[in-house]
This record gives C-alpha cells, structure tokens and sequence, in this order.
C-alpha cells in the first residue's frame, strides 16, 4: 500500500502524450505519484517538466513495451523508490489502417507486439509485484474496436479484441489475490494516434486521420472517464455513448442488421462514402 501520507503510486506506459499524458496529468492533480514511461525522450522530459510544474510527485523513464527488460527495470525502480505501484496502465499503442490481404506480415507482428504483447508483458511483470504487496489494480487501454470491428483495421481490430479477451482471463485469475483489473474501450477522439499510423494507401490514412481530428470529444475528457471508472471498480470502461449503443445493437439485434452496418462503413472507407459506423473505433 501507499505510504502514509503520500499518494497512490501510477505508473503509465505511453505516458508522454495523447492518452497516456492526459491520464497522468489527471492522476497528478488527484495526488498520485506517477512514473512515465515512454520511448520518446524529448517528449518524456517535456511531460515530466509540466507535471512537476503543478507540484506533483513524478518520475520519467525510457520504456519500450516491446522490452520486457524495460518493463522489468520499471518494476524495480518502483519497488526501490517508491515500494511498489499501486496502479498499472498499459497504453502505449499503434495503429495500421488498410484492407487485409494487403497489409504486410511486418505489419501485423509490428501491432502485435506492441498493442498486445505490450500488454501481456506490463501484466506478466507487475501481477507478481501486486501479488507480493497484497493489492493493486492494472487498467488496459484497448478500443472499441475491441469489442465492434469495422473494415480496413483487421490488425488493429485483432489486437485490441485480445487485449480485452486477456483482461477478462487476468480478471478470473487475479481477483482473489487482490489484484483489480479494468480494461478501457474508447472510440474516436483527439489525439496523436494517427502520428504512428502504418497504412500502404494514403486513402485510409486520411480516412483515420479525420475520424480522430474531427472528434467532438479529447484526450482529457477520455482520460477523465477512464479514472472514474477505475475509481468505481468497473471493468470495462465505454467512453462514448453512442459507441456504447453501437455494441448493444451489435449483442442484441439479429446479427444481420450489425454486418450491414459494417458493409455500409466498408464503403466508406474504400473511399465511395464516409462511414457512419466507423467512430466506434478508438
């Protein structure tokens, strides 16, 4: 547990922008000690230097999720520093956009490793460190593509459907031990995601690129739901209202109706049209 006196201990990969800053910046104003962790240097430093600017408790390290040493050190530097971690959140992620069979096998094991075995390998090294302390909470950042999967992001779809299929197995395997689980299902909204799209056609990169640019919604505003839910024991987390209807529809309604939807949002995005359905994807 948390010292007396001090704040919960966070430690978030991809802390240096889009989501993973915004969910930092929110804990530290909540009082928590938060360590980055973040491939990017310059960015890691800048994020540091604005979060001790408001008077929080906070440390960057150099973390690449495809590493397990990198995760390991970040495990052990919080163990000596700070005695443990309370809460984990694996964030750090990428996206590819483009039809199936025209997406390199480079491609698919590049969004393999990082948004889904970077996960395995946050949980793989910090569920032993909560086992020991009793307690903890680990909090996946999926999408809904997760759990609703339009055209022309299989890889994606694919890899956020296993983080959230992993979230449910480490729920049954470490609810008895203390150890909470969340998994968080965003769509759309601004961020620098698009920054680290992979995508052979630039039709489908503009496509991503003006679903996230033109969001109603930010990073802030997610990061703000994300805590609040992680703070009422959910586990999982749906951001967006009409995402949350879409899978509804998508469980509920003859599955026809859904596949529909989905032909409609291929149009789109093959360039014939702008889909409708493809703002469940975060």
């Amino acid at each position: 547990m948390s010292a007396a006196g001090q704040g919960p201990r966070v430690f978030i990969t991809g802390g240096a922008s889009g989501l993973g800053r915004a969910l930092a910046e929110g804990y530290a104003r909540e009082g928590a000690r938060v360590c980055i962790g973040d491939v990017n240097a310059a960015r890691g430093e800048e994020t540091l230097a604005a979060l001790h600017e408001a008077g929080a408790q906070a440390h960057y390290l150099h973390c690449d999720v495809t590493r397990e040493e990198d995760l390991q050190a970040a495990a052990g530097w919080l163990q000596a520093n700070w005695n443990g971690v309370d809460l984990v959140v694996n964030n750090a992620g990428v996206a590819d956009m483009g039809p199936v069979e025209a997406m390199p096998i480079a491609d698919w094991q590049w969004m393999i490793d990082i948004n889904l075995l970077g996960v395995v390998r946050g949980c793989k090294v910090f569920a032993p460190l909560m086992r020991k302390q009793g307690q903890g909470s680990l909090l996946n950042i999926a999408s809904m593509a997760g759990l609703i999967h339009p055209p022309y992001a299989g890889a994606y779809n694919a890899t956020k459907a296993a983080v959230v299929a992993l979230s449910e197995t480490l729920k049954a395997e470490l609810e008895s031990a203390g150890i909470r689980v969340s998994v968080a299902c965003p769509a759309f909204f601004r961020t620098n995601l698009s920054e680290s799209l992979r995508s052979r056609d630039p039709r489908y990169a503009r496509w991503m690129r003006k679903l996230v640019d033109e969001s109603s919604v930010g990073a802030e505003e997610i990061a703000a739901k994300i805590r609040a839910g992680v703070a009422k024991g959910e586990f999982r987390i749906l951001t967006h209202a009409s995402a949350r209807r879409f899978w509804m529809l998508k469980r509920l309604l003859p599955y026809s109706l859904y596949e529909a939807a989905m032909r409609r949002a291929g149009k789109g995005g093959s360039g014939r049209k702008q889909p409708q359905s493809a703002s469940s994807k975060g």
